[in-house]
């Protein structure tokens, strides 16, 4: 037994890319991790609303690992929160997916925690054939309607994702891993409790070691590298403005939204991260409809992340010019200098913040624009 017992831990240490006399860390942040459960879990994926502003403060976004903050639809933006090292019972609000969970799903190799989704973003995630059938369930006209339903975009056979058993929709989970606050209103109080759903996943699918993910470079030591100083970012979306400030004492940047600091509802914090990505991306409308008002349809965003592309990197009050690199599906992103060598992340959490390519911006309504 006691053999046994020590090639798991000779096998956990490697998981986790360490040698057995050292502290474990948190393969997304490069810290020591203080909850050594995150080594026998996967990464939870939230999606968490960030608009209308009412929205704010999101409750648990500040004990992320890394957010991606991107377009949804009509120029407002929305977060995917990741989560390993810390498990707080109330996250959120959270709300429908998008096609970049799609992407991200796959990357960090992690549940997808979710309100519910688009007909076509089902599709994605769960094959045509299933919500097909599953709209169709309860129609008398059967043939008819999964002849309408095959036509809604994407069409024809799409195979389930290969992060469908992962995939938890809160609509159709519901409490205790989804919940609703009823002193707030409508649809703006849903949120998720990954310590539980982390249990349930355990339950359904059997405890494993959290992905590893090499392709990420920690390095507490700015690169020595070609950098300006940026002690100021802002990032103008269409409809909100996410600015970033850096604070000597604490080695970290604090977050504003709209002129206001951006809090986390739970501990009452301004929220902060060690790095900065300003990740370019190509954006394309897709014929899915997400929504519809006034007779005007509203068409899902396919974001672009794969292959490779631009970044800036803010990190210890400076700035980098680099590349994003993701060759396949299964890949977690890479970050090097234009020469292509690794360029490392300061320990800690990270924030993305996805834009659309530079010349798809509109400069007079987008920018992106560092400060010394």
């Amino acid at each position: 037994m006691r053999r046994l017992l020590l090639m798991w831990l000779c096998c956990l240490c490697f998981v986790v890319g360490l040698n057995a006399d050292e502290t474990p860390l948190n393969p997304l942040t490069g810290a020591p991790l203080d909850d050594l459960r995150a080594l026998s879990r996967p990464p939870i994926i939230v999606k968490v609303s960030n608009s209308p502003a009412l929205v704010r403060p999101q409750a648990g976004i500040g004990a992320a690992d890394w957010v991606f903050e991107h377009y949804t639809e009509v120029g407002i933006t929305r977060l995917s929160a990741v989560f390993l090292g810390n498990a707080p019972q109330r996250v959120g609000s959270i709300r429908s997916a998008r096609l970049i969970d799609y992407e991200l799903a796959a990357m960090f190799g992690g549940l997808l925690a979710f309100a519910g989704a688009s007909i076509g973003v089902d599709k994605y995630i769960y094959g045509s054939e299933r919500v097909i059938a599953d709209l169709c369930r309860t129609r008398s006209d059967h043939a008819q309607c999964m002849a309408e339903a095959d036509i809604i975009a994407p069409r024809g056979a799409r195979p389930p994702s290969d992060f469908v058993d992962r995939a938890y929709k809160g609509v159709l989970i519901g409490a205790p891993f989804f919940f609703r606050d009823p002193s707030i209103p409508v649809p703006h109080n849903y949120f998720v409790n990954l310590d539980a759903l982390w249990q349930l996943d355990a339950q359904r699918r059997g405890a494993s070691p959290s992905p590893s993910f090499p392709s990420l470079r920690f390095d507490p030591t700015p690169p020595d590298a070609p950098h300006s100083a940026a002690r100021r970012l802002e990032v103008r979306y269409l409809t909100t403005l996410a600015e970033w400030r850096y604070d000597r004492d604490s080695g970290t940047y604090a977050r504003w939204s709209d002129g206001q600091p951006h809090a986390d509802a739970l501990s009452g914090q301004q929220v902060r991260a060690s790095n900065v990505i300003v990740l370019f991306a190509e954006h394309n409308d897709t014929d899915i409809v997400e929504s519809e008002y006034q007779n005007v349809v509203h068409y899902s965003v396919e974001i672009k992340l794969w292959f490779e592309g631009e970044l800036l990197l803010l990190r210890d009050g400076r700035q980098y010019v680099g590349r994003w690199l993701r060759p396949t599906r299964e890949d977690m992103l890479a970050f090097v200098l234009p020469d292509g060598t690794p360029l490392p992340l300061q320990v800690g959490s990270t924030w993305v913040q996805v834009v659309r390519l530079p010349a798809q911006i509109l400069p007079e309504r987008e920018w992106v624009r560092t400060f010394e």
